[in-house]
Formats: C-alpha cells, structure tokens, sequence
C-alpha cells in the first residue's frame, strides 16, 4: 500500500471513529505512519481528501454489490440482493458517505461524482442489459439512464433511514420494499411469486 492509500485508509479510519469535526491532520498521520509534512505532499487540507475517500467508499460499494448477487437467480431475486447490499454499505459507513456528499459538495471536486460513480454505474447498465436480453424486464429501458436514477433512487431511500430514522432496522424494511416495488414496477420487472422477501 504506498502512502496516498495509507493516508486515504487512515483518513476514513479516523472519520468513523471520531467523527469528521474532531478528526484531525495529526490522527490521519498517526493512523497512516507517516510525517506531517508527508500528508501536505498528496493533499493541501483535510477536505482534499473527499474525492480519494468517495473512490474507496465507491469501490467498496462495487465490491459488496458483485459479491451480494448470485447472477444464477432470477433477476428479481437479484435486484433484492443490490438493494440489500446498497443498504448495507450505507448502514455501514453513513457517517462517511455524508461527509463525502458534504465534502464534495463544498469543494470544487463535486464535477468528480460522475467519474468516481461510473464503475458503479457501468455495473448496474450491464444488468439491465441482461435482464432485458432474458425479457426480465421492459424492452425499452435505456441503461445509460436508469442506472444513475437506479443508484441515485437506492441510495437516497437508505440515506433517508441510517441518516435521519430513529427506528433504522423497520424503517430500513420499509425503504427497502418500496424502493423494489417502485422499480419492480418501472422496469415492468418479471417477478417469482413469492415476490419481494427482503
């Protein structure tokens, strides 16, 4: 790991731990074994640090989704386990992910959200194209556009729970079956009878 990543890992590290507020340039040096005056060679302050941080929490992201789905199951089955594992990961690391959108939108690096999301976004376009090649879902969906509004809908419902929910855990239950309802219905999604058992 060279000492971009070191700073970037202890960075978010210490965000978790302390907070953003109280997490300093000293913690992050600490955690990332290095000089001070290292940090300053790779970012000019602590915020400059927000498009590195969204990179990893993007990858991570990526990671959780392509580990979460079984491509074997039936597509609904498999939007259920993206929800889930979008969930999880806002679960996980709100406290982070509000600090990316607060960062970014702060800075001038909010133009970077786009490029840092679009490994996600190629992710989710190459599912729909799948689901519609097996008629899993409408003919006429475009994958270029629903996979942001897919990801922007997910997120949004998740932020809404582990964000501001006092009662995380129903309120997550609740978000998560109207977010699959809402695009079972857009993308016409053929489901299992059981339907939505997340």
């Amino acid at each position: 790991m060279d000492k971009k990543e070191r700073i970037v890992r202890a960075a978010l590290d210490s965000f978790l731990e302390r907070g953003i507020q109280k997490t300093t340039i000293a913690h992050i040096v600490q955690g990332a074994d290095i000089a001070q005056g290292t940090f300053y060679l790779y970012f000019p302050s602590k915020m400059a640090l927000m498009p590195a941080i969204a990179e990893v929490m993007a990858d991570k992201l990526l990671t959780t989704m392509k580990q979460s789905v079984d491509e074997d199951l039936p597509m609904s089955k498999q939007l259920v386990q993206i929800i889930d594992a979008i969930f999880e990961v806002n679960k996980t690391y709100h406290e982070v992910q509000a600090l990316i959108y607060a960062g970014l939108a702060s800075t001038e690096h909010l133009k970077k959200w786009e490029s840092v999301y679009e490994p996600i976004y190629a992710y989710l376009r190459n599912w729909l194209w799948k689901a519609k090649v097996l008629k899993a879902v409408r003919s006429t969906v475009i994958e270029e556009d629903v996979s942001k509004l897919m990801i922007g809908l997910i997120e949004s419902a998740a932020e809404q729970v582990y964000l501001y929910d006092e009662h995380k855990e129903e309120g997550a239950r609740r978000q998560k079956r109207a977010v699959y309802e809402l695009l079972q219905h857009a993308l016409e999604l053929q489901e299992e009878k059981e339907g939505y058992n997340g």
